[in-house]
């Protein structure tokens, strides 16, 4: 944990991050390859009027990559933000303020997770964990990279009743949220679902009630793939085959 001074409720999360093992969050860690390019995001927690919450942006929908995704604020490292855990912390804060205007003066990073691997996008993530000990404004800043951003209640994500597993189209299952019209899926979804853990927020849910990606996530994940429109039709329709129950005629899911 980082020398600084956070709140009680925070204290777990921080002594939980000081060893953690990589593959306890994720089964993609980084290859040891020079291609793979440095990131970071910011976790960014604030005790805010129903509890602590968390900062969490949906990706442009016109995006190359992940888009329409719920993500942490984040993205990769410019040579100015510089080497080691300090360049991790300020490519956070940096690409943070870029997104959601945030003022980083009135957060107090506390400890940095091990890199993992985001393999569509070959990028070696290092989430960078903070304290919002001064919540600032926050709000699209850019239409062309954020569609929206959301301080999300920490009991919301607990919720068993919001919790679900996600089936792509591709058949992986993975942790998933639905919060509200957000549904919070992949990576951030995982991190999400370790930050319960380790934080000691997490309640048991069910993960065997799985949900498909609803079509826009689906059409929107395969677009990223380079698919044809009318592959990205015919994927859907496979996801919804998937996602049905046995001896279910319903027309699809949403």
């Amino acid at each position: 944990m980082m020398d600084v001074e956070i709140p009680e409720w925070l204290r777990p999360l921080a002594k939980a991050s000081e060893d953690v093992d990589p593959n306890v969050l994720s089964r993609f860690l980084p290859p040891d390859d020079p291609s793979v390019r440095k990131s970071a995001v910011l976790i960014l927690l604030a005790d805010g009027n129903d509890g602590p919450e968390v900062l969490l942006t949906e990706r442009a929908w016109t995006l190359r990559k992940h888009a329409g995704q719920m993500a942490f604020p984040g993205g990769g490292a410019d040579p100015e933000d510089g080497p080691g855990e300090s360049g991790l912390v300020r490519t956070a804060l940096r690409e943070a303020e870029e997104e959601t205007g945030l003022d980083p003066n009135g957060v107090v990073p506390f400890a940095i997770w091990p890199a993992l691997w985001v393999p569509v996008s070959n990028f070696g993530v290092s989430p960078v964990l903070a304290w919002w000990r001064e919540p600032s404004p926050v709000a699209v800043v850019d239409p062309a990279e954020v569609a929206s951003v959301h301080e999300v209640p920490i009991s919301a994500l607990a919720d068993p009743a919001n919790r679900i597993s996600c089936l792509h189209p591709s058949g992986f299952t993975g942790p998933a949220f639905t919060v509200g019209d957000l549904y919070i899926w992949g990576f951030t979804a995982g991190l999400l679902d370790k930050m319960l853990q380790l934080g000691g927020w997490y309640r048991d849910w069910d993960p065997s009630n799985v949900v498909p990606l609803p079509d826009r996530l689906v059409e929107a994940a395969w677009r990223s793939e380079g698919r044809r429109p009318e592959d990205v039709r015919r994927m859907t329709a496979i996801e919804h085959d998937l996602g049905r129950a046995p001896g279910d005629k319903s027309e699809g899911v949403e």
